[in-house]
């Protein structure tokens, strides 16, 4: 498994991880309404620019398969996706672990946006919640949230 860094010639595949994990997993968990937000919320011009910013970063597997994808805004971490045929294989945790590392090089704190279906994951590995967040979508729908935070070393 190796993880780099996005390139600009790795935008279809960001894109493709991110969509295809919010449309087969985000159901399980959100109304449609949700979902459509998450959809818009990670659009072609914000994962473009993470890219372009070098802040996105692809997991690929020992096959050459890009399978998942993360992206690290200074201590906040962003776009954890794996695709769904990939998951419970260790890539989720490899990317968080890359991302913790690079964060704690600067940072004494991770800041992250837990989705319903990430925050097991997340409380498992440290993380604390601070608040909850709710937002009403266009079709009346809500989507919830956690933000979470969790120390990685003293400053």
């Amino acid at each position: 498994m190796e993880i780099k860094e996005a390139l600009p010639e790795d935008l279809c595949t960001v894109k493709e991880i991110t969509r295809n994990t919010i449309k087969t997993v985000y159901p399980k968990y959100y109304p449609v309404g949700a979902v459509e937000f998450f959809l818009k919320y990670h659009s072609d011009e914000k994962i473009a620019e993470d890219i372009r910013y070098q802040r996105t970063f692809l997991c690929i597997d020992d096959k050459g398969n890009k399978v998942g994808t993360v992206t690290i805004k200074e201590n906040d971490i962003g776009r954890l996706f794996v695709l769904p045929e990939f998951q419970g294989k260790g890539y989720g945790n490899a990317l968080l672990d890359y991302a913790e590392k690079l964060i704690s090089r600067n940072y004494s704190e991770i800041i992250l946006d837990a989705s319903l279906a990430a925050k097991k994951i997340y409380l498992n590995r440290g993380y604390a919640e601070i608040e909850y967040k709710t937002v009403l979508t266009d079709n009346g729908d809500f989507l919830c949230w956690d933000i979470m935070t969790k120390k990685v070393k003293e400053k």
